[in-house]
């Protein structure tokens, strides 16, 4: 998988509100160049992420509403403590990153919400269900708790770091059916990711799982 590279912090231009010295947003590239990384230093989601891949879906947050906004942006992803911006084709990321940076800056100095009908204290709607690519059967049980229990332990934290996540979509007749998200979701390496590194991963460690298949 591709490693992270180049952080650099964010301040507001001069003539920023007092409250945002004390604050900065660190941003990361990603292995997709459309997208980039931003870490504000605290919490984002309490548990688990959310993806927006429209602007029908970042109705639900404010947060992600108001990324949406700026007209460049294609896909918003929450994780545990970061957001993830996708830019559209021909998106200028030098005038859009100090757009994003603003937003983010404004909704934690005001402790807003993340979810619209949510609190500033991390009580928020729920992710929303993955649909899934094929149905699980109850005799592939501890199979199927086993590749999670990888994709958790082993997948997911790498994924994260990159700026994305990944969703377990299903298995059946030795194949697993995942979903990469966020900035994993368009990259050049996704299927790389997916093939050499989830399906060498699994295949070796779970003798049942012969492949691995995006959904």
């Amino acid at each position: 998988m591709c490693k992270l590279s180049h952080p650099y912090r964010s301040l507001p231009a001069s003539g920023a509100h007092p409250i945002y010295l004390f604050m900065f947003i660190e941003t990361e590239t990603t292995p997709n160049p459309s997208s980039l990384k931003f870490l504000p230093g605290r919490s984002v989601m309490v548990a688990g992420t959310r993806e927006f891949a429209s602007p029908e879906a970042a109705e639900a947050s404010p947060l992600a509403e108001a990324i949406f906004d700026t007209g460049e942006v294609v896909n918003v992803f929450f994780g545990s403590d970061f957001v993830t911006v996708t830019a559209g084709p021909g998106a200028d990321w030098g005038a859009l990153k100090s757009q994003v940076v603003t937003i983010l800056l404004d909704h934690f100095v005001s402790e807003a919400p993340l979810f619209a009908g949510g609190s500033a204290d991390g009580i928020s709607v729920p992710a929303e269900e993955i649909e899934m690519a094929v149905e699980d059967r109850a005799e592939d049980a501890e199979i199927i708790a086993s590749i999670n229990e990888l994709l958790e332990t082993r997948v997911r934290p790498a994924v994260a770091g990159d700026g994305g996540d990944i969703a377990y979509r299903g298995f059946s007749e030795g194949v697993v059916y995942l979903t990469l998200q966020g900035a994993c979701a368009g990259c050049p390496s996704s299927t790389a990711t997916l093939k050499q590194g989830i399906e060498s991963l699994l295949t070796h460690y779970i003798p049942e799982v012969n492949e691995v298949r995006a959904a």
